[in-house]
């Protein structure tokens, strides 16, 4: 079935997209939608380095609810080239689950990406010329804060000379346009998160903004078409959004606001998918996006995870302490929470039983997902539990761990103690010199987004499993006052991954 095909059996008119083909689509209208439908939340326990089936579990889900006759679409992000040709491969979904079609997704798509990536570094190319040209803003040009960045994995971009300045490379999906694109509410909203990124400081540390670089027009110019949702489908023919690719360890981790809200409008069920685990993607889901945004409040959170996952965690053994800790984190924002287990065929029945009795002990609903197998008829019994519960207001007051007037300090300290069980935060003097420095921004008054491993609670990727009173060290802090928040780098995450000795690209 072609696309227009689907949107016509979803009550959705042509004259309100652009075609790219018969199998891709994107939104025209970016108008102030109105939230109709209910919003499922899909996240997982601490991954391995192959992931845990997210995508997978949210499309088969999607494929069920519309089996039982239910009106509903997956919001997706958009898979990032430096994945594609790395360790990790694309983000189609895998097997009978899959969006379609599945090579353009992974690859080039509709040029979002690659209009972010131009306009980041645009911006770069602007702030050097400034410079160049006399320099009337009195930029330092040992204080800039804006980075350049490529949707590849190239290690050699980690540290770069250009004028004479020691700098760095960020992978497009940790870059702060990618958030602006992911945050934006309308054109409007992302000329203005635009013209407030942080740009540098001068020579007496006064903060300047791509606003006076008189250069917002010439960027939103860049990323007008790419601020429009794109629409595929999936192998049985629902409707899948793809739009926007953060990561999530290293950024805020979920698919476009636009999306969702398109989706949100237009179905009864809207689910998404907030990447690595739940103290990753779905904690800046609550965080960063729910503050103001109190449409996008998830209903009902779905808690993906596998076997290989929990003994992953259990250094070989079969362990239920991470699972533990992700069930615990979740009942702080949610009272819907369905856990699931993606199946994999080398899982033992005792296996799955065993996952089964613990989760009970939390009087939540257990299922399995044979959705790689089967799509759609490998999560019928979860699409069927979601109806059901669904018809309940199960949303949870959420009590955030920090209030947005805290110092940065407090923010940080509270963020993760309370969602992490962090027993001391350490700084190291470079952060402690960005803290101070920030906190007398203008912007100071903004949320965090913690960037650190994704295969640990804390920021150490061996301390697996659910550990406990352990430190978490501050290397260093930035502003995105564009993206409207504050990144808190723990650890030694790298913001431009490199590729590995078996990478994708050698069996492509």
């Amino acid at each position: 079935m072609i696309l227009k095909d689907i949107l016509k059996k979803n009550d959705l008119c042509m004259k309100d997209f652009t075609f790219y083909g018969e199998e891709i689509a994107k939104v025209k209208d970016l108008k102030p939608l109105e939230k109709k439908g209910k919003l499922i939340l899909v996240t997982s326990t601490s991954p391995t380095k192959f992931g845990e089936g997210k995508t997978t579990l949210s499309i088969s889900l999607n494929d069920a609810l519309n089996k039982l006759g239910k009106k509903s679409i997956v919001a997706l992000r958009e898979p990032s080239l430096g994945p594609v040709f790395g360790l990790k491969g694309g983000a189609t979904g895998g097997n009978a689950a899959k969006v379609i079609p599945e090579e353009s997704i992974n690859l080039h798509f509709t040029g979002d990406i690659h209009a972010v990536t131009t306009a980041n570094n645009l911006l770069s190319a602007i702030i050097d010329n400034h410079i160049y040209q006399g320099n009337e803003l009195q930029l330092d040009p040992n204080k800039i804060c804006h980075e350049r960045c490529l949707d590849l994995n190239d290690r050699s971009l980690r540290k770069v000379v250009i004028n004479g300045i020691e700098t760095h490379f960020n992978i497009t999906t940790a870059s702060e346009m990618m958030a602006i694109l992911c945050l934006s509410s309308s054109f409007e909203d992302l000329k203005e998160r635009l013209g407030n990124i942080l740009v540098g400081y001068t020579y007496q540390n006064k903060e300047i903004f791509a606003k006076d670089l008189h250069c917002v027009n010439a960027l939103a110019l860049l990323l007008k078409d790419a601020l429009k949702p794109n629409l595929v489908k999936t192998l049985e023919n629902n409707l899948a959004l793809i739009h926007g690719g953060p990561f999530a360890n290293i950024a805020h981790g979920t698919n476009s606001i636009l999306s969702t809200r398109y989706g949100l409008h237009n179905f009864y069920y809207t689910i998404v998918e907030a990447g690595f685990g739940s103290d990753m993607g779905a904690l800046k889901f609550y965080d960063l996006l729910t503050r103001n945004n109190e449409d996008l409040i998830p209903d009902i959170v779905i808690l993906n995870t596998t076997i290989q996952s929990l003994k992953y965690n259990g250094n070989g053994k079969l362990d239920m302490s991470n699972l533990e800790y992700h069930i615990k984190n979740m009942q702080k924002y949610a009272n819907a929470i369905l856990v699931v287990l993606n199946k994999h065929d080398t899982d033992l029945d005792s296996e799955i039983a065993v996952v089964k009795e613990f989760v009970e002990q939390f009087d939540l609903p257990f299922f399995v997902s044979n959705g790689y197998f089967m799509g759609s008829d490998g999560s019928l019994e979860i699409a069927k539990k979601i109806e059901e519960i669904s018809k309940k207001n199960l949303r949870k007051k959420i009590v955030y761990s920090y209030q947005i007037t805290d110092s940065l300090k407090n923010k940080i300290e509270k963020f993760c103690t309370t969602n992490y069980g962090a027993k001391e935060i350490l700084y190291t003097p470079e952060s402690l010199q960005k803290l101070e420095l920030i906190s007398k921004s203008i912007f100071k008054d903004l949320p965090i987004c913690i960037c650190k491993t994704q295969y640990s609670i804390s920021d150490e990727s061996n301390l697996l499993g659910y550990p406990k009173d352990f430190k978490m060290t501050v290397h260093d802090i930035k502003l995105f006052s564009g993206a409207g928040f504050i990144t808190v780098y723990f650890g030694k995450v790298l913001t431009m991954p490199g590729l590995g000795k078996d990478a994708n690209y050698l069996h492509m």
